[in-house]
């Protein structure tokens, strides 16, 4: 009966053994396929075509569109971050391209306290001084987030998606 109840107990070691084998691989595979779906939101957002991000991660092309649909708030979350990053990087930061912008327009409009209106030029500078607003005011808009309504605590819930501007 001892034989028989160690063959049990071995048996059963054994199954656990694998089993614990198994999960780990499942953990890894998840963690593959959590780190495959990162990098198709970073690449997408990027704006790689999904041709291209296909042959690059080995993923079906109908995968990548389902993760699309699936992975949409991300997506668009991250969109947003690589172009304020790029805008960044090429225009310097807002608040020296707005400081830019309004010391020009301010020595626009000395300029023009200085002139005759009746002169031809001085139309120009008015046209330049409403332009250098414009841009002002182009570059004071700001970025725009989404989130899913399942992550926006009950008390802040408005909307089916809720968009903020840092």
């Amino acid at each position: 009966m001892s034989g028989l109840i160690m063959s049990i107990i071995s048996l059963r070691t054994q199954v656990r053994g694998e089993s614990r084998q198994a999960c780990v691989r499942c953990r890894s595979e998840k963690m593959k396929d959590q780190e495959t779906v990162r990098r198709f939101i970073e690449l997408r957002a990027q704006g790689w075509s999904c041709v291209r991000i296909a042959n690059e991660l080995g993923v079906a092309k109908s995968t990548l569109v389902e993760w699309s649909r699936k992975f949409r708030f991300e997506l668009n979350n991250q969109r947003a971050l690589e172009l304020d990053e790029l805008r960044s990087r090429v225009l310097g930061t807002s608040q020296s391209r707005i400081e830019g912008l309004a010391e020009k327009l301010s020595r626009v409009e000395e300029e023009l306290r200085k002139r005759d209106l009746a002169t031809v030029p001085t139309s120009r500078l008015y046209y330049l001084a409403e332009a250098l607003r414009r841009q002002i005011q182009r570059e004071t808009d700001a970025v725009s987030f989404v989130t899913p309504v399942k992550d926006i605590p009950q008390d802040e819930y408005v909307e089916q998606v809720q968009e903020w501007h840092p």
